[in-house]
C-alpha cells in the first residue's frame, strides 16, 4: 500500500470513489456529501494544486484525502488553538465503502499528521458532519480537540463541527 499524490488520470476513478462514499453515507443515515459536493471540479482543482492524494493497492485506488495550508473563508469565526497561518487543512477524507473499518481511514490520517510534522506546522485542522458520530469518535481518539461549527448550506442543513490538532 502506498500514499502518492493524485494525477490527472486519476479523476474519474476518485470522483466514483466519492461517489460511492455518499451513497454509503447515505445508506446509513448521513447526509454529509450529496450532488453537489465533492463536485469533479472542485477535485480535479485539487489534484492541480498538487494536494489531493491516494492511497492505492496494487494499483487500486482505495482512498483519498486533501492536505492543505489554504483556510477555508467558513473556518473564520472559529476560535482556533493556534494562531492562523500555519496550519494544515484536512479535506474529502474518503475511503472505498468496501473497506471502512479496515484501517485506511487511520492510514490516511497518520500520513496527514506526520506530513504536518515534516513541514513544520503548528497544528491540523478539519471540520466532520455533525450527525456522523463515528467521525467524532475517530477524530477525538486521535487527540483532535472540537472547537465549533460552521455551515455548508449545499450540503446540510446540520453543522459541521471543527477539529485541530496541536502538533
Amino acid at each position: 500500500m502506498e500514499i502518492r499524490l493524485a494525477k490527472k488520470e486519476d479523476l474519474n476513478t476518485i470522483k466514483l470513489l466519492t461517489e460511492d462514499c455518499a451513497l454509503a453515507m447515505q445508506e446509513k443515515g448521513i447526509y454529509q456529501w450529496n450532488e453537489h459536493y465533492p463536485s469533479r471540479e472542485k477535485l480535479a482543482a485539487d489534484i492541480d494544486k498538487k494536494e489531493l492524494y491516494v492511497l492505492e493497492d496494487t494499483s487500486e485506488i482505495l482512498g483519498i484525502i486533501v492536505l492543505t495550508a489554504e483556510m477555508d473563508e467558513e473556518y473564520i469565526p472559529i476560535e482556533w488553538l493556534t494562531e492562523n497561518g500555519n496550519n494544515l487543512y484536512i479535506h474529502r477524507l474518503a475511503t472505498s465503502p468496501s473497506k471502512w473499518g479496515s484501517g485506511l481511514g487511520r492510514k490516511l490520517m497518520d500520513f496527514a499528521e506526520e506530513f504536518a510534522r515534516q513541514h513544520h506546522f503548528d497544528s491540523v485542522r478539519l471540520d466532520t458532519f455533525s450527525q456522523n458520530k463515528r467521525n467524532h469518535t475517530f477524530y477525538e481518539s486521535r487527540g483532535y480537540k472540537r472547537l465549533g461549527d460552521i455551515f455548508f448550506p449545499k450540503q446540510s442543513d446540520y453543522p459541521f463541527h471543527c477539529y485541530e490538532l496541536v502538533l
